[in-house]
């Protein structure tokens, strides 16, 4: 029992720790609007895309289910739908840029998840697939993973100073990576796996944001020299060969399943980097680290769920009835 006289001290010792709990700079989340508006842009752009692929294996009469061929190439870029869902993707990166420069990665990169509802919504509604109740459980987990993982992160984590060693590091796991995308690229390209493009992309985007807020941080801190063009370097690489994969998911997947990969794989690895290697965590305690690995595991589970049931997961748009594809945009889109 506490006495009057020891009142003020146990409050005066409450209001200490409530302090020393809420030392988050307020100025972080300042981000997650701009993350916000990327995301919507991010499944506009993605849905845009798909229709422009399916358009061209409509019009082509051959299948990209089997990996992107130069031609399939040459008429995407002719197809208005997918020229405008390449810009909504570019307007997106420029938000999703915005918002690093403000916030810690760890906080603005998994709110990307919020396109993954919308995704899901639109592609719903313009091709008649009607989402069964494992689907939906499976969008619904990922999400609420997501949600939690982001809650936890925005109030136990902190933008850390880059130093040459921590990006030599993130430098040489992203060479790894990238061999190991290659050699899968090569193996799985006229296979049509939805999921291997998927994970892929993930990974190498959550490595071209990382760069980005590296480069951005090196900006910031009046540090550009070789290590940060080798930096943009790789960004560039990782943009590129992540495209390629997303174009072949679109291919053999719908479009939500892209954006579940694109928004739960890649806010995990880069948030994995940004604790192992930024150190952007450092000074949280165990349970943070706990809560990011199970809500990382059942955003996963999630995306793996959608993957295997969702009713278009592993399907060419040539193949639905042997008709028309589900997504019939008119000659001008």
């Amino acid at each position: 029992m506490i006495s009057l006289t020891e009142l003020p001290q146990a409050l005066d010792s409450l209001v200490t720790a409530a302090t020393e709990a809420m030392t988050v700079d307020p100025k972080q989340f300042w981000g997650i609007p701009l993350a916000l508006v990327g995301a919507a842009l991010l499944a506009f752009g993605a849905q845009y895309q798909s229709r422009g692929l399916n358009k061209v294996e409509r019009l082509t009469g051959q299948s990209a289910h089997a990996g992107l061929s130069v031609r399939h190439m040459l008429k995407l870029l002719k197809r208005p739908s997918w020229v405008v869902g390449t810009l909504l993707l570019g307007l997106a990166v420029v938000f999703q840029i915005g918002s690093l420069s403000l916030s810690p990665i760890t906080i603005v990169q998994p709110i990307g998840v919020v396109g993954l509802i919308i995704t899901s919504v639109l592609n719903s509604r313009i091709s008649g697939v009607r989402l069964g109740k494992r689907v939906t459980a499976s969008i619904a987990l990922a999400v609420v993973s997501i949600a939690v993982f982001v809650f936890v992160a925005a109030t136990n984590v902190a933008d850390q100073v880059v130093t040459d060693s921590k990006l030599i590091a993130i430098l040489i796991t992203f060479g790894a990576v990238l061999v190991a995308a290659l050699v899968m690229f090569v193996l799985y390209r006229h296979r049509g796996v939805a999921l291997i493009y998927i994970v892929g992309a993930g990974v190498l985007y959550g490595f071209v944001a990382t760069f980005a807020k590296v480069v951005i941080s090196r900006l910031q801190q009046g540090d550009f020299e070789w290590l940060t063009w080798t930096c943009v370097a790789a960004l560039a690489a990782g943009g590129l060969l992540g495209m390629l994969f997303v174009q072949n998911a679109y291919s053999s997947g719908p479009p939500d399943l892209v954006v579940a990969g694109l928004t739960v794989i890649d806010p995990m690895v880069a948030v994995l980097i940004g604790i192992l290697i930024l150190g952007e965590a450092a000074d949280a305690p165990l349970w943070v680290a706990i809560a990011f690995a199970v809500t990382g595991a059942t955003a996963m589970i999630g995306v793996i769920g959608i993957s295997r049931f969702h009713p278009q997961s592993g399907q060419s748009v040539l193949e639905h009835t042997g008709k028309l594809p589900v997504v019939t945009p008119d000659e001008n889109e």
